[in-house]
């Protein structure tokens, strides 16, 4: 095809927030298309300004892309969000206004596998007091309470896509793996499922989590679990930072029943580097507390700025949905000699009827027709003859139930 997008692409708004990879910029330019990218998030207030010509948002895990923000962006088509989570986007409001939402469920889990390795070490070693004692010029040259991590069982709660990259590691180490999922999951290598979270934290000497942030996921380490778990026992969160109850495990830190923990998210966390942040569990021995810097790494950010932004390209330029949480998916091939226009609607009974006689009785030919549909929208994908485009797309605006249409090419 000449072109890929019928709107020219000089008029067409990315703005990237939250200093994303310059590996999105990259693939953006070599598209063809500017981008207006800032290091920081922005408050909700700037936003609505910021948003309402733009075409496409990149953000992170800071910038809140509220109803209001989304209620204030007439053109906006997508948000990518750089990042696992999707927290941080109104979803709702997202399809209600047939913006496609995309992420990266994939690209920094070994990141964060390897780091829960290199902390699992240092925690189980003490390293992280005799750090603190080395620049405090004291030498703490000790064996005590220090072991080895073969032989010893870490338990994994989540195997998902992270868990099961730890679990794998964890066993290159020596380590016994055990797991517990609200799911079924097949186990790897020699890992062994839990049926309760009881029994996993009772017979783990670390814990590692990797859970979502859900309502079921709220304070999953209670102060009830956390007196279940075995003495002298480790815990690890890079997951998420309401799944832990602080409070009850600086409790159990303090008292000697739990070993050391190394906790990177929390539940309040401040917007920009350099702010004030406070925890409960500052200046409690051999615990290792790092600024949510799970997936931070150039390797993680590169590969997310590739994948979120020719995830945005594909579903820009081609009408592709696969890996959109809002929007269902849809991947089809181009098709020559033809027009493409883009249908978003309300998931009622009857639309791809009314648009079907709506081109037949204006004798508009249909090239090719895709339908997918999700719970509360549908997304069609109509090719339709060059020659009689622009009469279909005014008819398909007036289609009942009718929630976005794009003439794509």
């Amino acid at each position: 095809m000449s072109k890929s997008t019928s709107y020219p692409k000089e008029k067409i708004n990315i703005l990237l927030l939250e200093n994303i990879s310059d590996t999105a910029v990259a693939n953006f330019s070599q598209a063809g298309y500017t981008v207006t990218k800032m290091n920081g998030a922005l408050s909700e207030d700037a936003l609505i300004d910021a948003i309402k010509d733009v075409h496409l948002l990149g953000i992170r895990s800071k910038t809140q892309v509220t109803a209001g923000v989304l209620a204030a962006a007439p053109k906006l088509q997508a948000i990518g969000c750089f990042c696992i989570g999707t927290n941080q986007v109104d979803m709702a409001a997202a399809v209600q206004h047939g913006v496609s939402v995309f992420n990266a469920p994939y690209s920094n889990t070994r990141s964060v596998a390897e780091l829960v390795i290199g902390a699992s070490i240092m925690l189980i070693r003490r390293i992280v007091d005799k750090n603190r004692a080395a620049h405090e010029g004291k030498w703490l040259k000790e064996a005590t309470g220090s072991y080895e991590l073969r032989g010893k069982t870490l338990g994994i709660i989540g195997y998902g896509n992270i868990g099961t990259q730890v679990s794998v590691l964890a066993e290159g180490m020596g380590l016994k793996v055990m797991f517990y999922d609200v799911l079924t999951k097949l186990p790897l290598g020699n890992a062994v499922a839990c049926k309760t979270l009881k029994e996993l934290v009772s017979k783990s000497d670390i814990i590692t989590l990797h859970v979502p942030e859900l309502e079921s996921t709220k304070n999953l380490m209670s102060k009830a679990l956390i007196k279940q778990c075995k003495k002298g026992g480790i815990l690890i969160n890079y997951a998420r930072g309401e799944v832990v109850d602080l409070d009850a495990l600086a409790a159990a830190l303090s008292q000697g029943d739990m070993g050391g923990a190394a906790i990177d998210v929390f539940p309040i966390e401040p917007e920009k580097n350099g702010e004030a942040f406070a925890t409960p569990l500052q200046g409690i021995p051999n615990v290792l507390l790092t600024p949510h810097i799970g997936g931070s790494t150039q390797e993680a950010q590169e590969n997310i700025g590739i994948d979120v932004s020719t995830k945005l390209l594909a579903y820009l330029e081609k009408g592709i949905s696969y890996g959109s949480l809002s929007v269902p998916p849809i991947s089809l091939p181009l098709l020559e000699g033809a027009h493409r226009i883009l249908h978003i609607h309300h998931n009622v009974p009857g639309v791809l009827a009314e648009m079907n006689m709506t081109l037949s009785n204006n004798s508009i030919n249909i090239l090719g027709q895709y339908l997918a549909t999700n719970e509360h929208i549908g997304y069609v994908v109509l090719d339709v003859d060059k020659q009689l485009s622009k009469n279909a797309i005014e008819l398909m605006r007036k289609v009942k139930a009718t929630i976005k249409v794009r003439m794509l090419y």
